[in-house]
């Protein structure tokens, strides 16, 4: 099996291929089966399996169909928005593309999602979803929704999984659910069941590949390995890289201090960016260099791709999002560093991740260049996301139900009452007045002296 490639093997900006026959790039069946298999393969850490793909695209018969699975458990971050961007190729190659709301895993996942919010959180993602979906300029009308409880409860689906069950050994579950689901010291049983539960998805759904991150790679080679084994096909499986943290590491919606949620504001946005690791010179753990790599330049490369298909249709480009370069960038440029002419400071314009990361590497970009364009492209992604959350009072009424405010489980301890218990003799602040108050004088003590018996006669 070869290894995953590295980031800057998995960064190649190169524009798309052009689509043939179609006003819009999201027609089904643009392009020649060559040009639809480098497009929905591009970018990517790994394919398994990407001949099955091929045979379909070559067959011309129908389109390839995949699923994209999600949890709804913490909060999205922008992390997110790799998976659905690369989906944004999948439509345009004419892949039909199921997303899937994974309630029952939410659950299973050492309970990272109460049954009790799961309801409220898979509407959440729901529209967020959606809403980011359209900030990339990417068609919803084309994608299905699917939420895993509504056939994941069957009687067949359930019948499937204890036939699993008595096929898989706990040595392979345990260590197909070792990168994606938690890691306790005394697991539960649920975690067992959370990766033959993602391989059965692929048959209910009717997919010919499963896409997710690189760390569901031990979980897609267990379905390849399972799923013939009930008699059902074994699928492709695509996987795009692991969005890395603000501080380095995963970015994880557990981890406030590694995320930037979907939500958040310019000026959280701005703090966090602020505060993330970005050392000087540093391109093999630096958050902030590896971020603009993985998120920032696929979105710019697409936004330069829906204004040329515009162009090409004849469509106005006003109202479509522009990428992040600046004035009088060349061309192929997809990302600019703009510094302030009052320090003299010349504009840098990129094409690529590799040329970006050498000038970082060469200290000819400083870290605060950086920061303060990574801020200013994150902040035009999220501004849309934001307007629609804040003028929905239905949305905001499922964010609440979905993430309510923090309880305490620990009972508040009582406030203990203060007792004055006045000081001993000659002790206190004055103690020797308090002494003199207490004392009696001499003529009381003769007065108070009591008379000794007269003598007897």
């Amino acid at each position: 099996m070869e290894q995953a490639p590295n980031l800057l093997m998995i960064l190649n900006f190169e524009s798309s291929p052009v689509l043939q026959d179609s006003s819009s790039p999201y027609l089904l069946g643009p392009g020649t089966p060559e040009q639809r298999f480098e497009l929905i393969t591009r970018r990517l850490a790994e394919v398994l399996n990407g001949d099955t793909i091929q045979a379909i695209l070559s067959e011309g018969k129908r389109n390839p169909k995949c699923y994209w699975g999600t949890a709804p458990t913490g909060r999205p971050h922008l992390g997110y928005l790799v998976p659905l961007t690369k989906i944004g190729d999948f439509l345009r190659a004419g892949v039909e593309v199921t997303v899937l709301l994974a309630d029952v895993h939410a659950f299973l996942d050492n309970l990272k999602a109460p049954l009790n919010l799961v309801e409220h959180r898979t509407e959440y993602y729901k529209n967020i979803i959606r809403t980011v979906f359209g900030s990339l300029g990417i068609p919803t009308d084309k994608l299905t929704f699917v939420t895993g409880s509504s056939y994941q409860l069957t009687r067949d689906y359930n019948l499937d999984c204890y036939r699993l069950a008595a096929t898989v050994t706990e040595h392979d579950a345990k260590k197909a659910g070792a990168e994606v689901v938690k890691q306790v010291e005394s697991p539960l049983l649920s975690g067992l069941l959370y990766p033959g539960l993602q391989a059965l998805d692929e048959e209910y759904l009717g997919v010919d590949f499963q896409f997710g991150g690189i760390d569901q790679r031990k979980i897609f080679t267990f379905a390849e390995l399972y799923l013939p084994r009930l008699g059902y096909a074994k699928r492709a499986h695509l996987m795009n890289a692991m969005v890395p943290g603000l501080g380095g590491g995963k970015m994880s919606a557990s981890d406030p201090n590694s995320k930037i949620d979907l939500l958040e504001t310019p000026e959280v946005v701005k703090k966090k960016i602020k505060a993330a690791f970005c050392e000087e010179g540093n391109i093999e753990e630096n958050g902030v260099l590896s971020f603009v790599g993985a998120v920032l330049l696929p979105i710019s490369q697409l936004r330069k791709d829906h204004i040329a298909e515009a162009v090409a249709a004849g469509k106005p480009t006003d109202d479509l999002p522009k990428p992040f370069v600046g004035d009088g960038a060349p061309a192929e440029a997809v990302f600019s560093i703009m510094r302030n002419p009052k320090w003299g400071g010349e504009p840098s314009h990129y094409a690529s991740f590799e040329t970006l990361q050498q000038d970082f590497k060469d200290l000819k970009l400083h870290p605060g260049d950086l920061k303060t364009a990574v801020v200013d492209a994150i902040n035009s992604i999220l501004k849309p996301i934001r307007e629609a959350y804040e003028s929905s009072k239905e949305w905001q009424e499922v964010e609440r139900k979905a993430y309510p405010p923090a309880v305490s489980d620990k009972p508040q301890k009582k406030k203990k009452e203060k007792v004055y218990h006045p000081p001993p003799p000659g002790r206190g602040k004055n103690p020797k007045q308090s002494s003199a108050e207490q004392a009696p004088s001499s003529e009381a003590a003769v007065d108070n002296q009591i008379p000794a018996p007269a003598a007897s006669l």
